[in-house]
């Protein structure tokens, strides 16, 4: 196996790219989107696992220079009183390294710049339209009529992954979890956040999360249920004015904080994938969003990819056959990856409350979950990927097939 093709520049494909040029393979990365990230998304959080598989590359000091660390959660009701906290200062010594911060845009150009400087081309304007696999190789085909052949072909391509529709065409759906999110940068001093300590507010009909960058600026985050995805307001007044309205019980700041912002991001429909029945087929396999696709409740989305994308590529040193290094690799990294899924998706569903009465006894109920919790995160934060080392599957994980069908599907 010389040469990778990778559908999908964001977050995984990057760091794919970077990691299978250190194995002597050459890689390209074709990004659907016509230039690299500009101001899209919000922010997300790059945790203490995806932070080392970083800093395996060299380029921890290159995220840490545009994040910003979190030392904490707080959680608050609709009165404003604290109602249960974790506390992660301690992380950069339990870990290695802390929850970070950061502009999604700033993390893609980062990435997409360090695997340039690297040697791994990104052609952007490229987007899928045909898959071609061979005993020997396998042709991406793009809606520009240009087209990449290698000896295998990685789908990066997120949520939505074209690559995925190609190859298993009767994988399911992702699933709505009910929850539509918005987001927003803004400058707002009177708020009364603390530097570095992400604030959760379990608002009466919505939940509002905060962090103030010690800069002063507010990035935001809002989650509303709804019964469809396409059903939050697209005119931007309109949408101001709802947010508004679904916090008009909840504490005074975020109404000022959602005032003070130049422009509401979003509506940005949660979804996921609880399970699909294989993440690879001949030549092709899938990683990320692509193949367990889950909501940022757990703030596992990116790290997870990152940690997909170094476990492939130990797969791929360590196999001299594509298959088996899909099964190895789908095969050491399945339990985890569905088990933070199920988890977010749990997370998610603690957001919204129908009556007084539920709110009752989830402010009561809460801190006794959120020991749970706090045990579950620093579980996942714990888990490092030592790039010497060979992947192996959980205790008990019965052995692959090399069919292409995960043996764990059920």
């Amino acid at each position: 196996m010389r040469r990778a093709v990778i559908v999908g520049g964001g977050i995984a494909g990057p760091v794919l790219g970077m990691f299978l040029r250190r194995i002597g393979m050459d890689a390209v990365i074709c990004e659907a989107r016509p230039t690299v990230a500009g101001g899209e998304g919000a922010f997300l959080g790059v945790a203490p696992n995806g932070m080392n598989v970083l800093d395996e590359l060299g380029l921890r000091p290159a995220i840490e220079a545009i994040s910003f660390p979190c030392h904490g959660f707080e959680f608050q009701n609709a009165r404003g009183e604290r109602i249960a906290g974790i506390d992660r200062s301690a992380d950069l010594q339990r870990f290695g390294a802390r929850l970070k911060l950061v502009r999604r845009s700033d993390l893609h150009r980062a990435l997409t710049a360090a695997a340039m400087d690297q040697g791994v081309p990104v052609h952007f304007g490229r987007k899928l339209e045909a898959i071609e696999t061979r005993s020997d190789a396998v042709k991406a085909r793009f809606e520009d009529g240009s087209e990449e052949e290698g000896d295998l072909l990685v789908g990066c391509d997120g949520i939505r992954s074209t690559t995925r529709r190609l190859v298993l065409p009767d994988a399911p759906a992702p699933t709505f979890s009910g929850l539509v999110d918005h987001a927003g940068f803004a400058r707002c001093p009177e708020a009364p956040l603390e530097p570095g300590l992400n604030v959760m507010v379990f608002g009466r009909r919505a939940f509002f999360g905060a962090f103030k960058t010690p800069a002063g600026e507010v990035w935001w985050f809002h989650n509303a249920g709804q019964k469809r995805p396409d059903h939050a307001p697209r005119d931007p007044e309109a949408l101001r004015a709802s947010i508004l309205e679904l916090h008009r019980e909840d504490p005074p700041w975020i109404r000022r904080v959602v005032e003070a912002t130049p422009e509401v991001l979003g509506p940005y429909p949660l979804h996921d994938i609880l399970s699909l029945p294989r993440w690879h087929h001949e030549r092709v396999c899938l990683i990320g969003d692509a193949a367990h696709s889950t909501t940022p409740n757990a703030g596992q989305g990116a790290s997870l990819a990152m940690e997909d994308a170094i476990v492939l590529a130990q797969c791929l040193r360590d196999e001299t056959d594509p298959a088996r290094a899909f099964d190895r690799f789908e095969r050491a990294r399945r339990q985890r990856v569905e088990t933070i899924v199920r988890q977010s998706r749990q997370i998610g569903n603690t957001k919204a409350v129908s009556n007084s009465v539920a709110e009752w006894f989830r402010d009561r109920l809460l801190p006794i979950f959120l020991r749970f919790g706090a045990k579950a995160q620093s579980q996942q934060y714990a888990h490092r990927i030592v790039w010497d080392n060979r992947p192996e599957s959980p205790a008990g994980a019965p052995p692959g097939t090399l069919s292409g069908r995960s043996p764990l599907a059920g």
